[in-house]
């Protein structure tokens, strides 16, 4: 139904026709049943709304309120920065107890103590294979004066010859 534009005429027409048989089939229905009012068809059913709990909407707000302070703040003297405090209390930062941070500094030092040794164990075959794998750089290709006219003289005596059977 959402591509009527692509349908031919034909095929309008055949929907047309469809329509008006549907139309007259309830009409008769109706006549049947008794009833005049047209049969609707059954709506949707609608999702439910997701309900915000009231101290969440309190929090929206307040953070609302504290970004427009601070936007008019900013018109009103754009030079001076304005400090805004917030309604809602800061939140407190975790600290690590010194204990906790050497257990995670040792376990590191351990981590990387077998990283370096098994580096070690690997070194000298990479060394090897570095050492093989390092090959000098070929030189480049130069060609002589005397090669490139050669060629030259070639190519013009091709072309000259396929002009001269295309003259033909």
């Amino acid at each position: 139904m959402s591509n009527l534009l692509s349908l031919t005429s034909a095929q309008l027409i055949k929907a047309a026709n469809i329509k008006d048989k549907i139309e007259a089939l309830t009409k008769e229905l109706n006549g049947l049943l008794g009833s005049s009012a047209p049969v609707k068809a059954a709506k949707p059913v609608q999702k439910k709304k997701r309900k915000m709990s009231a101290a969440s909407r309190a929090k929206i707000a307040a953070a609302a309120k504290l970004r427009w302070a601070k936007v008019k703040a900013a018109k009103a003297s754009p030079k001076a920065t304005v400090k805004v405090v917030a309604a809602a209390k800061p939140v407190k930062k975790r600290k690590m107890s010194a204990a906790g941070r050497a257990s995670i500094v040792a376990a590191q030092k351990v981590r990387w103590a077998n990283i370096n040794a098994a580096k070690a164990k690997t070194a000298p075959k990479a060394a090897v294979k570095a050492v093989v794998a390092a090959k000098p750089a070929k030189k480049k290709f130069k060609m002589t004066a005397a090669t490139k006219a050669k060629i030259s003289a070639a190519a013009k005596a091709r072309w000259a010859a396929k002009k001269a059977g295309q003259k033909k």
